[in-house]
């Protein structure tokens, strides 16, 4: 075990997948020599060379396009998207042909190869074009995985397992935790399941839900929750698409309340699908409205942003209307 961030992990992750297999390309926006604007791509490209780690132009759609076109043939593409707000010229590509070719072509054809990475989230200063979290608009296309981490084990694990699935994969990194999160991490070949929620913490009175940046922060307010002798228990989804349901209202007939959280804007954000879900699932077992927590329904703002995002002493309110319903 080696003690690294989640960015080292990243880069790690990178490297056992490059090595162990000439098929995995990667490329993006400044990754080649420079390393990335965050550097998670550090030293690929003095290690396996301009053939397996390169720049390409300033053009998102190009980028999943060609992206495309080289899982097709068979390699295991690794695009960056340099920051996530700027995935939205690509979406045709992403939404329209990589989820779509295995089905449109009755299997003869797929891009399973595929996997998009890009750092999202606020908590950097980074105003309205370097803060916002797209994992909502994704996670109504079928054909798509949709993963997040929260810490470096999980950074490395399921960004090998994204690489290796056999579905095209968006890999939102929270550049939050970056340099943030750091911790234990095995340096060999190891994956994590995609799918899968993690029970971060058992509880008997509240269930809290995040994925990501916002998993920090649920885990605080679980701990200033304890203070007023409220039990939570505290789920890291982890995989956004597909989700696990099971998990999570597991949890609910247990404690019979659930909030979630996440910094995307409340509207059509992915915490309505959780709740609907789970409503559906476990609505006699409910002892109160479930919560979200969410950023708001605004763009992103630069000075506000401590306003804008939510803190844990949003969910601990949150907590502690539920529980007092």
């Amino acid at each position: 075990m080696a003690h690294m961030n989640m960015l080292q992990a990243i880069n790690q992750a990178l490297d056992v997948a490059m090595d162990r297999d000439s098929r995995v390309i990667c490329f993006g926006e400044d990754v080649g020599s420079f390393g990335g604007v965050f550097r998670a791509t550090s030293h690929l490209q003095e290690k396996y060379g301009k053939a397996r780690c390169f720049n390409t132009p300033l053009v998102e759609q190009g980028i999943v396009g060609f992206a495309n076109g080289l899982a097709a043939q068979g390699h295991r593409a690794v695009a960056e998207i340099q920051f996530a707000d700027y995935i939205y010229p690509a979406f045709d590509q992403i939404v329209n042909e990589s989820a779509k070719f295995r089905y449109r072509s009755g299997n003869l054809f797929n891009v399973g190869g595929l996997t998009i990475r890009t750092p999202y989230g606020g908590g950097i200063s980074g105003g309205h074009y370097h803060s916002q979290s797209p994992e909502a608009y994704f996670a109504h296309t079928p054909g798509l995985k949709v993963v997040v981490p929260r810490n470096p084990h999980q950074a490395k694990g399921l960004l090998l397992a994204s690489i290796r699935d056999p579905n095209p994969v968006l890999f939102f990194e929270p550049k939050r935790l970056y340099r943030a999160s750091s911790g234990e991490v095995p340096e060999g070949d190891y994956q994590l399941p995609l799918g899968e929620a993690e029970v971060v913490k058992e509880g008997a009175d509240i269930t809290l839900v995040a994925w990501g940046a916002q998993m920090p922060i649920i885990e605080e307010a679980a701990e200033l929750a304890e203070r007023d002798g409220i039990s939570c228990e505290v789920i890291d989804l982890r995989s956004i698409l597909p989700w696990d349901r099971d998990c999570v209202a597991d949890s609910v007939f247990k404690t019979g309340r659930l909030v979630i959280s996440h910094e995307a804007p409340l509207t059509g954000g992915f915490a309505a699908e959780i709740a609907a879900a789970i409503q559906q699932r476990c609505f006699l077992y409910l002892e109160s409205p479930i919560a979200r927590v969410t950023g708001l329904d605004t763009p992103f703002p630069l000075t506000l942003e401590k306003e804008y995002l939510p803190d844990a002493l949003k969910v601990l309110e949150a907590i502690r209307a539920s529980v007092n319903f």
